[in-house]
């Protein structure tokens, strides 16, 4: 199926590793000062904090300098609408970008998509940083930590590809399947626009049905960008299952959080009994955006990294002959604190999955999703994704054996009861789905 796949042809200097989330930051402002015809940013949020507001100076200045410059901002609606989580008196985004888009000589719009009525059912996980004919692809949405505006940082996977083709077919998908729609609502005026039921239930069918269009070829240097929403003809899914399934030597998979849908499971367990590679870099509970250190207060949302590294010990303990047998190697990812966020398929060293997608069965059900497929036949770019991974694990540790993982009777207190209390609701079932 992925051979077969058309592709919009590259170059193999179309291709930019930016690998830190500085070298991301000065990349996206620096393309952002020289636009010269039209910036669409999708992003999950774009945060009221430092780094978000000057993102925000950034392009309202672009647009001061060229009024004519088609600048289109789209973030999730209801997680623009909200507060952080565990932070009280927090009013939302959408407070700043009202702020400022009133005052601005040159304003532009931030629409708000409702992928679903709620956030918890699903939101808009779609990426993607196109600026002229240059796509900058990444996991990462703005805010101080992505960005790295202090020390801390939440490390993704970050490129800057050139490519006229991309960049207009993520634009026209944009446009066709998401801003043509009723639903998708201004965040920037002064009007309370909240689209109603139905018209997000419309919005629902007509994203499901989305796809990026272009002159597929076969080059043997080529992108397919995909994108995927609901359980059901979803291609961005089919795409990692077939990367399963279809590799004849080796996997290498990056998740912050281990929590596979039960098809890639099957998929991932396969794989290993047919005596190929597997190599996972996961993010430790201390990478987790919501680990809470000891000399802080706790909350409940707080026990959810704890959550993941039992579902990893449960999956290690499983393919424990596996581990012994050379076959799997997982990495846990630490480095001070600092936070974990890649994201990624590759197979063989020939085909790269770059994508937002976490690989659990929320993305894999729920929300908006895209990624960008690079055949790479004759492995051009093998040395160059092969040097990104080996920058990536020198802050992991393998894990030689499940035991290296703790259990929950070395958790706090505060997590044992909360985890003892799913464990006897059996609700972990459907956290697993949500989270």
């Amino acid at each position: 199926m992925l051979d077969q796949l058309g592709g919009i042809a590259i170059g193999p200097d179309a291709i930019q590793w930016l690998l830190t989330p500085k070298n991301f930051k000065n990349t996206l402002i620096d393309h952002i000062n020289n636009a010269q015809r039209v910036i669409y940013i999708a992003a999950l949020y774009l945060e009221d904090d430092e780094a978000g507001r000057e993102i925000l100076a950034a392009l309202l200045q672009a647009k001061q300098r060229n009024p004519a410059l088609d600048i289109k901002v789209l973030v999730d609606f209801h997680r623009a609408r909200r507060g952080l989580i565990g932070h009280k008196g927090d009013s939302g985004n959408y407070r700043l970008y009202r702020q400022l888009m009133a005052t601005a000589e040159t304003p532009f719009t931030v629409y708000g998509v409702p992928v679903k009525s709620r956030e918890v059912l699903g939101v808009l996980h779609l990426k993607g940083y196109i600026i002229d004919d240059a796509v900058i692809y990444s996991g990462a949405s703005i805010n101080n930590v992505y960005l790295q505006q202090q020390q801390r940082y939440r490390l993704d996977r970050y490129y800057l590809i050139r490519s006229a083709e991309l960049a207009a077919s993520m634009r026209q998908m944009i446009d066709e399947f998401i801003l043509s729609h009723s639903a998708v609502v201004s965040l920037s005026d002064h009007r309370d626009n909240v689209p109603d039921r139905n018209e997000i239930r419309t919005l629902k069918q007509q994203l499901c049905g989305a796809r990026y269009q272009f002159a597929p070829g076969h080059a043997p240097l080529r992108l397919t960008p995909i994108v995927g929403l609901g359980r059901k003809k979803n291609l961005l899914n089919n795409a990692i299952l077939q990367l399963v399934k279809e590799s004849r030597a080796s996997l290498f998979i990056c998740t912050p959080y281990f929590n596979p849908p039960y098809q890639l499971m099957r998929a991932l367990t396969k794989h290993l009994r047919n005596g190929k590679q597997l190599e996972i870099v996961v993010g430790d509970k201390t990478a987790n955006d919501f680990f809470i250190p000891a000399d802080q207060p706790f909350s409940t949302i707080g026990a959810v990294p704890y959550l993941y590294e039992q579902l990893l010990r449960k999956f290690a303990k499983r393919q424990q002959w596996a581990i012994d047998k050379g076959l799997l190697k997982i990495y846990v990812w630490r480095n001070q604190r600092n936070s974990f966020h890649l994201k990624g398929v590759s197979m063989d060293g020939r085909k790269h999955l770059l994508t937002g997608s976490n690989l659990n069965p929320r993305a894999w059900a729920l929300d908006l999703e895209n990624g960008i497929l690079l055949h790479d036949d004759q492995q051009q770019l093998a040395a160059r994704f092969e040097d990104e991974q080996q920058q990536l694990l020198q802050s992991t540790q393998l894990i030689s054996h499940y035991r290296q993982l703790e259990t929950l009777q070395n958790y706090p207190a505060p997590v044992k009861k909360i985890l003892k209390r799913i464990q006897r609701l059996k609700a972990d079932f459907f956290l697993r789905r949500i989270l």
